[in-house]
């Protein structure tokens, strides 16, 4: 911090005889003033009485130059404060003025109301810092009266903005998987030579593909003995063909700006590591169908979205083994990607279409390669697969029902079956016309409103379900 002082009325080379220093009249010093210099501006202090010499704390801060006998240019350099000392040509005190070099507010507002000129935001100066308050429309807007106000004051910026009604962001995700298995084989093994031989053969059941039952295999294994030449092998032949489809629609909500997480599914534990006792750690690790995504609504009405679904499950073919613990494998399929659309408009964020084939074949030494008559002496495994993947993403901006309003579930259709329903048709569950059901009151979501009577909603139909559950698409 350096002291500047600037006398604004020298002495002259031949100074004449000192003459004694009269006091300043307390009631005649000015003390406790506040002046708020902007950065790079210039303010201008007047006194009544005449100014022999100025004092300023700290030259780094602001500057101080003569403009008359009665008043002083201030400059602001940098944001900070010190004061300012004048004198008069007695040296008595006349004032001592503190000085804030503040951030241009002023030139803020202008740049503001310029920009954003639907916006009611407020400016005010703490200290070194600029504080914005007020009630901006959405996040995005305040984001951009952030950066603007940063360019004022780098750092400086404190945010007591509210956003005036929060945008709540639905989005609705479908993962669709189409998993074709087809595995063939047909071969001769098992040779042997002796005299106890058998004959006979088996069919083996069907084996469905991993993650659904809509499988058909059919396997046949025929020992087949030549008694007079000591003579056995055994005849393998297997068709299977399997079809695995996977449909998983979560729906999420969350706050423009917020991220919100889903997983339906579960954990595996996974050993970490070892403690000195002999005890294994465990770490439990998830899967399933997973959904993570982050919702901005901008000014314009588009949807930014990072989006970030994932598809798991347990791969026991991948597991490893582990000091006697079996340690599964994870399947995943995984995307992670910002997009932009409107409401309501959907878009295949990632597709994947993979063909695995294999084709395998098993032969005796010089036998098997023999034409014809080789195909006794080898065996032949075909397997291929086909997986096809769509990820398809349709965000909806939504808002709340009125409070009262009675929403329709997924159960309300759905009633206990009688004794006669239960034991003589085999009725699980009797699902109640839509004339018995109550109106409901209130807004109805548009999209899932059914057709012929829009006061009620069907929470039955088929490949899913659908009613408001607490939202409705604007």
């Amino acid at each position: 911090m350096a002291l500047t002082t600037l006398a604004l009325d020298p002495a002259p080379a031949m100074a004449a005889t000192p003459r004694p220093i009269s006091p300043t009249p307390a009631s005649e010093t000015l003390s406790g003033a506040v002046m708020n210099v902007p950065v790079n501006k210039s303010q201008t202090l007047r006194v009544e009485r005449a100014i022999g010499k100025a004092v300023i704390g700290n030259d780094e801060i602001a500057d101080v130059l003569p403009t008359s006998i009665t008043s002083v240019y201030i400059l602001g350099k940098t944001v900070g404060s010190t004061n300012l000392s004048l004198f008069d040509k007695q040296g008595g005190l006349i004032a001592v003025v503190d000085i804030v070099v503040s951030p241009d507010i002023q030139g803020l507002k202008r740049k503001l109301a310029e920009l954003l000129p639907t916006e009611r935001i407020g400016v005010t100066v703490s200290n070194d810092s600029v504080v914005l308050d007020g009630r901006i429309s959405s996040a995005p807007a305040a984001e951009r009266v952030i950066s603007i106000a940063e360019t004022y004051a780098p750092k400086k910026v404190i945010n007591m903005m509210s956003i005036g009604t929060p945008q709540q962001i639905m989005l609705e995700v479908r993962f669709s998987e189409m998993s074709r298995g087809t595995v063939k084989q047909l071969g001769i093994s098992q040779f042997s030579f002796g005299r106890d031989t058998t004959t006979g053969s088996q069919v083996a059941p069907g084996n469905g593909v991993i993650g659904g039952p809509a499988a058909a295999a059919a396997g046949f294994t025929a020992a087949i003995a030549f008694p007079l030449s000591n003579l056995s092998f055994r005849l393998d032949a297997l068709e299977q063909q399997g079809l695995v489809r996977t449909l998983a629609q979560p729906n999420l909500v969350a706050l423009s700006g917020e991220t919100a997480s889903f997983l339906a599914g579960g954990e595996f534990p996974v050993p970490t590591g070892i403690a000195q006792n002999g005890q294994i750690s465990i770490e439990f690790k998830e899967f399933g169908v997973g959904l993570k995504f982050t919702p901005t609504l901008l000014d314009d009405g588009m949807i930014n979205l990072l989006v970030a679904p994932e598809v798991s499950s347990l791969d026991p073919a991948a597991g490893i083994s582990l000091n006697g613990l079996i340690i599964p494998g994870l399947k995943t399929r995984r995307a992670k990607t910002t997009i932009e659309l409107r409401d309501g408009q959907s878009f295949a964020m990632a597709g994947l279409i993979q063909t695995d084939f294999a084709d395998t074949v098993k032969a005796v030494p010089l036998l098997g390669k023999v034409p014809i008559i080789g195909a006794l002496f080898r065996s032949t495994n075909f397997n291929r697969n086909e997986t096809e993947l769509v990820m398809v993403v349709t965000p909806r901006i939504i808002r709340p029902v009125a409070a009262g309003t009675k929403l329709a579930l997924p159960s309300d259709r759905v009633q206990e079956p009688a004794d006669m329903e239960l034991f003589l048709l085999g009725k699980a569950e009797v699902i109640k016309p839509l004339s018995v059901m109550t109106p409901l009151p209130g807004p109805v979501n548009s999209v899932n409103r059914p057709r012929g009577n829009p006061a009620l909603i069907d929470a039955a139909k088929p490949g899913g379900v659908a009613g408001d559950f607490g939202h409705i698409v604007r």
